[in-house]
């Protein structure tokens, strides 16, 4: 006998929330199915794990290990980067001194410690003077504008950068007027 199930069409958020909803059917007899991610978990016949195996491949335990285990990376991920920050420093004064005007080098030298324990760790600091190296050598505007949409920004990096090149540029304001 085909059984029929109502489908439940309510936003949950997460998996642990879909099954807390499925469990909670199942206790007042239920047939329900909920659509989450484009499968559908069934009040009778989902578990915990066959959910989350379902949806993530995983049981519910080797889900979490990877969780963890991929937390643990980031964080050693992050100590690494933060002891590399003053060697880092460094290197980024040098490239900065390669290419900036001799004016900018005292903010430069402010800057690139922040800009290496921010959000980006630093990666605007290239993408800047990527464009900055181009435009001090006389590049017309829409190659220098190439640049920037060629280097895979989310809008705040791209802002970022666009807002370093302003201030640290000659034709900082030009090409920040240009891309805007």
């Amino acid at each position: 006998m085909k059984k029929n199930y109502k489908e439940l069409d309510t936003f949950f958020g997460n998996l642990d929330g879909a099954i807390k909803e499925l469990n909670r059917c199942k206790l007042n007899g239920e047939l329900i199915y909920i659509n989450f991610n484009g499968e559908k978990l069934y009040s009778d016949v989902d578990d915990e794990d066959s959910a989350y195996k379902k949806i993530t491949g995983k049981t519910k335990a080797e889900f979490d290990e990877a969780q963890k285990k991929r937390h643990e990376e980031y964080q050693e991920q992050e100590r690494k980067h933060k002891e590399a920050i003053p060697k880092l420093t460094e290197e980024w004064i040098e490239k900065g001194k390669a290419i900036l005007d001799e004016e900018y080098m005292d903010d430069w030298i402010k800057c690139v410690p922040i800009r290496l324990g921010d959000l980006y760790k630093g990666m605007e600091l290239g993408a800047t003077l990527e464009i900055i190296k181009e435009l001090n050598e006389g590049c017309e505007l829409p190659i220098a504008k190439k640049i920037i949409e060629d280097q895979g920004h989310s809008g705040m990096s791209f802002g970022l950068v666009r807002n370093m090149v302003y201030y640290f540029c000659k034709r900082g304001k030009e090409f920040a007027d240009y891309v805007q």
